[in-house]
């Protein structure tokens, strides 16, 4: 085993969730990350939809169980000394698989070993190890400081609650239902003025509709600023749910640059152009609206991209007129207008 030592770390992270193209739903959901070497460990695990166990919205008191268990303060819930690092972002069984590693004390050390994706109770290392990742060494001081403050309630997680203000009450209506379903909070209003300060604060983001105008605009930054409180502001690009949907989810994710598998989107009427910064699956979802503002999709690009920048062709009939593209990974989302 190497002698030499990783650096520990925690930092926020989401599983982007969306309302997709054939009606169905995926859930967001809110957690802390781990951070080894500076780079999210989840990203040395190839494409795997995951969360880990320190998720924001679990009930406090399991909460705190899983973080006692990463410090070693609790028997490990697995045979063999195993803790469940990833699991399933949809449920918490081990059926839908995980991804768990010994977790143990090397006298003054905390060594992570023996990654593995696991379905049942017993891990096959031969069939199912993650052989090229760790096994990592922690200085356990630095170890127990980070994940100490989770339970002090300095954990940054972020406020998943989102302010809708716009002009069309229909379509504000469904983007709020919309949102709920995949576990984002959404209150509608026209004057954020009369909102209380406290109430500000639980809010992350804030979506315009295209009839706000800049006054409005203006009055409601200024309130979220009088109560000292940093949100994204998102300017609604069309009254399409799933599109605003995305765009919420992107600004809900506060997360660096450096720390995203998706970077950066473009879209003109010939190709998309995608940034990835580590291995992952992209989908890429064109939305059109027609003469009669209706909305047609259509999937422009499903496969597995390399980081780096990649232009990927368009069908220029599923971006003409007014078109939107989204792009989804493993982990985020972003949106563009097509623009010629």
């Amino acid at each position: 085993m190497s002698a030499e030592y990783a650096t520990f770390a925690l930092a926020p992270a989401i599983r982007a969730g969306g309302v997709l193209a054939d009606g169905g739903y995926s859930v967001h959901r809110d957690f802390m990350d781990f951070i080894v070497d500076g780079r999210p460990l989840l990203f040395q695990l190839s494409d795997l939809d995951a969360v880990s166990p320190l998720a924001s919205d679990i009930p406090p008191a399991i909460f705190t169980r899983q973080v006692r268990a990463l410090l070693l303060d609790a028997e490990a819930p697995l045979p063999g000394g195993r803790y469940v690092i990833y699991g399933c972002p949809e449920c918490e069984g081990l059926g839908c698989g995980a991804v768990t590693a010994v977790i143990e004390r090397d006298g003054d050390d905390i060594v992570w070993r023996d990654f593995a994706w696991q379905t049942d109770e017993t891990a096959d290392l031969e069939l199912n190890g993650y052989h090229g990742t760790g096994p990592f060494r922690f200085r356990a001081d630095e170890y127990r400081t980070e994940l100490e403050r989770l339970l002090d309630g300095e954990d940054g997680r972020p406020r998943r609650r989102v302010l809708l203000i716009g002009a069309r009450v229909a379509v504000l209506a469904r983007l709020a239902a919309a949102l709920r379903t995949i576990g984002i909070g959404a209150d509608i209003t026209h004057d954020a003025s009369t909102v209380p300060a406290e109430e500000l604060r639980a809010y992350g983001a804030v979506a315009f509709g295209p009839a706000i105008g800049a006054p409005e605009r203006a009055a409601v930054r200024a309130a979220f600023a009088s109560a000292g409180v940093d949100v994204a502001y998102v300017d609604g690009l069309a009254p399409v749910i799933p599109l605003l949907v995305a765009q919420v989810e992107h600004a809900l994710d506060r997360g660096p640059l450096e720390r995203r598998r998706l970077t950066g989107l473009t879209a003109t009427g010939d190709e998309a152009s995608v940034t990835v910064t580590s291995a992952c699956r992209v989908q890429l979802l064109a939305y059109r609206l027609d003469r009669l503002h209706r909305t047609h999709t259509q999937h422009l690009f499903d496969g597995m991209l390399e980081p780096g920048t990649h232009r990927i062709p368009l069908d220029g009939r599923a971006v003409k007129g007014q078109s939107f593209v989204v792009a989804r990974a493993t982990g985020g989302v972003l949106v563009a207008p097509v623009v010629r």
